[in-house]
């Protein structure tokens, strides 16, 4: 049976038992603080769970596409190095919300397994949980007596609590599970060794394959355990092992989820899979990292510097560095998978298919750049090991180390491998203690403590009324703290609110809670999971009274002016640059908006003009806001609407329409009544924030009618500046052209002026062992001037040795420049000496062993460099 077989088969299975398919939500979790990644299948149900949100069916199944890097799960050191880690998996599900319960989960994942897909029974083992008494749980005697009826009872066991019971993280939605084990190995060895007694043990071939959750709990801050409102079921079942046990692999990268990638990587590289290790892991990294890198490009996250983006940037420099290394790759190779991506997962996930381009252009751009830093690394490292000829013990110190991981995206083992090439060691302890220690600034960085929600009436759901009131009566549901380094926060849940939550890039409102005693502030609004949270600065004396809140109309008003003219933006990039164009990402607030949004080249002036002119003709149109609520959304796709890639929508959505042959989306923000409203839509700023991508900024209403009055003001001043030129263009280029030339003027009297200096210099040079040894205070215009002086120096008087000390406009600096032979010879090294002169002008540099420079804070310190010089090359042989 091939994967994508499996895969319906599942689906396919449940369905005959009442569930309903539901697509995959985005792998980038938007609007949970909890969450980085989605890291289970179970996240976009988490609200049903909670009770925070009905459930629209009680059944449903799916194939989750999930990530885990980071936080609780983090598995990427062991990807490749095994045969079943991944970072991007599949996770096929079934789940109950508050239907059935442990007695259908057990008995239909039993019939999958071994009626449908025929896995034999005497390979299987099931483990359940044997409670906990910190927790005061018993054992889970409900589950092993359901599986008892089924299997034989040496078939089951009892597991602890950190094998059978899971928490989806500190807090949060938890239960006993029971896991499903297969044992792959062969008959001798089945013989020898009881697979019950390798059942979580870690052994490569004794595997879980589905793990059944039991949801009856939700873990506090505290640690405590409440019993959730409803029982559910949620399973798990990783789609990679499966088809492993299916197929009858011993490994997942040798079943046809990998092995056409696998295949795609020898015939590019010249290198065979499954002749050596190391080979091996390089080929596994690669295969599994692309699917983790395009499927989080494709839910609209792009690599970065910072939180998601730097975890998908470092998977990604982590495939390159195994290609570079092992395989042989010096020039971008994953973007060239794409194609073999989408044709193999196109049909379960299609945006992969539809982004294609775009994610293979990303992923080029990226790995470009990283092989530059590579190289880079390396001629860092050419350094370092210039700078140990002479240090007898050869060792990289662990400091160094972490320079070059931190800076250069070298690992501690590129470093190593590079270093026993070179006959040279790591400090592999000192650079663990240096990544501790920026673990430690990290985690003291992050660090807060959330406090429980605090329960103030009942709670029968939120309403939000914002797109029609401003103001509300209310009253407070529920409340908590938030504690951190920067001071307390405080959080409310109302039950009606104005308040928009931050969503789809609009910011939160802002605005006032007023009840007969007091004043509240709200600082801040935000959506989390499916609650509407409100941030106030300080708590309510009396939470449980009636209050009034009202939105902040002034800012509101600005921010609608703002949104809708980002719908309108889109619509015109895509009728001037083409329906390429698809949003990326976008800010929405008071100020400005900012817009980013695919295309592959810089915009041209003509461009940005013919778009803001498109914006500002649909302005004065005054195109009235057609708003649909409630939309099925098959109806809403065959409407035209545009949605954004990397949003979950639901069964029903908000449609936004400016005019039915121009802008309709898929929204949930806020919008004018009318374009008219928004005034003026003036373009500031066009730029690249990453391959392929670009982004605009832009002001509208009263900020554009601000900037184009303070423009005319600048042009104003200009005008007087120059009394008033009938062509101020033209004047301003004389001004230029004037400058250049006094420019040029001014360099032809510093090449004669350092042409004397050098002349001087020539006078003052020594002999000693046959090497003209040159040391001196000089007065210069500029650092580029003492570069050209020292090399025209080592061009004419070679083999020289040279230290010019250097007064530039009253800044220290000075360059050390030294023959090649002499370098090679004389063990120089021009980097440590002006390392070592550095110090008399409270300065730092380095450079090359041939030519190195320094600058400095003491001007002073000049005839201590010349005099320090001087001894130490006063017996130079």
């Amino acid at each position: 049976m091939r994967a994508k077989e499996i895969r319906n088969t599942f689906i396919e299975f449940f369905k005959t038992k009442q569930h309903s398919f539901v697509p995959s939500s985005p792998i980038v979790v938007k609007n949970d603080p909890t969450l980085m990644f989605t890291n289970a299948g179970m996240n976009q149900f988490k609200d049903y769970f909670l009770g925070n949100e009905t459930p629209k069916v009680n059944r449903v199944a799916n194939s989750q596409k999930c990530l885990r890097v980071s936080g609780k799960h983090n598995d990427l050191e062991e990807v490749g190095v095994d045969t079943y880690h991944h970072t991007m998996f599949e996770m096929l599900g079934n789940w109950s919300f508050g239907d059935y319960f442990k007695k259908e989960a057990i008995e239909w994942a039993w019939e999958l397994l071994t009626q449908v897909y025929k896995l034999p029974k005497d390979r299987l083992y099931v483990s359940v949980f044997g409670g906990d008494p910190q927790d005061e749980l018993d054992k889970d005697m409900e589950a092993f007596d359901l599986w008892k009826s089924i299997v034989d009872e040496e078939r089951i066991i009892f597991g602890s609590k950190k094998d059978n019971f899971w928490e989806m993280g500190d807090t949060g939605p938890c239960g006993p599970c029971s896991e499903i084990h297969i044992d792959l190995r062969s008959e001798d060895e089945i013989a020898q060794v009881s697979g019950k007694s390798l059942v979580n043990e870690d052994h490569p071939q004794v595997i879980e394959i589905w793990n059944l959750v039991f949801m009856q709990f939700n873990r506090q801050s505290d640690g405590s355990l409440n019993p959730l409102p409803a029982t559910h079921v949620d399973t798990g079942m990783g789609f990679e092992r499966l088809v492993r046990a299916i197929q009858g692999k011993t490994s997942n990268y040798d079943t046809d989820v990998f092995m056409p990638f696998i295949a795609e990587l020898e015939k590019k590289s010249g290198k065979k899979y499954g002749q050596e290790e190391k080979l091996d892991i390089a080929f596994r990294v690669v295969v599994d990292h692309i699917r983790a890198i395009a499927f989080t490009i494709a839910d609209g996250q792009l690599p970065s510097n910072n939180k998601a983006g730097y975890v998908i940037r470092r998977i990604l420099r982590r495939a390159v560095r195994y290609g570079y290394t092992f395989l042989g790759f010096n020039k971008p190779f994953i973007n060239e998978l794409m194609p073999l991506l989408a044709e193999n997962f196109g049909e379960m996930f299609p945006e992969i298919a539809s982004q294609q381009d775009f994610i293979a252009k990303v992923i080029f751009e990226e790995e470009s750049s990283f092989l530059r830093t590579l190289e880079n690394g390396l001629k860092r490292l050419e350094q370092i090991r210039a700078e140990l000829k002479d240090n007898k013990e050869q060792v990289i110190d662990g400091k160094t180390a972490f320079e070059l991981y931190d800076t250069y995206g070298f690992p501690l083992d590129l470093t190593s491998l590079i270093a026993r090439e070179n006959d040279l060691s790591v400090d592999e302890k000192g650079f663990q203690t240096e990544m501790e220690k920026q673990k430690t600034r990290s985690r003291s960085a992050a660090e807060q403590e959330t406090g429980d929600w605090v329960l103030v009436n009942e709670d029968n759901g939120v309403e939000f009324v914002g797109y029609d009131s401003l103001e509300a009566d209310t009253k407070i549901l529920r409340y908590r703290e938030i504690k951190e380094k920067k001071g307390t926060k405080y959080q409310v849940v109302l039950e009606t609110t104005p308040f928009y939550a931050e969503s789809g890039g609009q910011v939160g409102d802002k605005g006032l809670l007023q009840s007969e005693e007091e004043k509240i502030k709200v600082v801040d609004t935000k959506r989390e999971n499916d609650l509407i949270v409100h941030f106030v600065d300080k708590l309510p004396a009396n939470p449980s009274v009636a209050f009034h809140a009202q939105v902040d109309a002034r800012k509101r008003s600005f921010t609608m002016n703002n949104h809708t003219a980002t719908h309108l933006l889109q619509s015109a990039l895509k009728t001037v640059l083409g329906e390429h164009v698809q949003q990326k990402g976008s800010l929405v607030n008071d100020q400005l908006l900012r817009f980013d949004f695919s295309h592959f080249s810089k915009m041209t002036e003509e461009e940005i003009q013919r778009v803001e002119s498109l914006v500002n003709e649909k302005i004065r149109e005054n195109i009235q806001l057609d708003e649909k609520r409630d939309v099925p959304i098959q109806e809403a796709e065959a409407m035209g609407a545009t949605a954004l890639f990397g949003e979950k929508y639901g069964d029903f959505v908000r449609v936004i329409t400016f005019g039915s042959d121009y802008s309709v989306e898929l929204c949930g923000g806020t919008h004018v009544p009318s374009t008219g409203k928004i005034g003026y839509f003036k373009i500031v700023s066009e730029s690249s924030i990453a391959s392929g991508v670009r982004r605009i900024e832009a002001i509208t209403a009263n900020a554009a009618e601000d900037y184009i009055n303070q423009q005319l003001a600048l042009v104003k001043e200009v005008q007087e500046i120059l009394r008033n030129p009938k062509d101020l263009k033209k004047a301003v280029e004389m001004l230029i052209s004037e400058k250049n030339e006094l420019k040029k003027e001014i360099e032809a009297l510093h090449v004669g002026q350092a042409a004397g200096i050098k002349e001087e210099l020539k006078k003052q040079v020594q002999q000693q062992a046959g090497v003209n040894v040159l040391v001196s205070q000089v007065n210069l215009p500029s650092a580029d001037a003492l570069k050209k002086l020292a090399f025209e120096l080592k061009n004419e008087l070679a083999p020289i040795v040279a230290v010019l000390a250097a007064d530039i406009q009253g800044k220290p600096q000075v360059a050390v420049i030294i023959d090649e032979e002499l370098v090679k010879d004389k063990g120089l090294n021009a980097g440590q000496i002006v390392r070592d002169l550095a110090k008399e002008i409270q300065g730092g540099g380095g450079g090359q062993p041939f030519f190195a420079t320094a600058g400095g804070k003491k001007i002073e310190g000049l005839p201590a460099v010349v005099e320090k010089a001087k001894s130490l090359f006063a017996n130079l042989k």
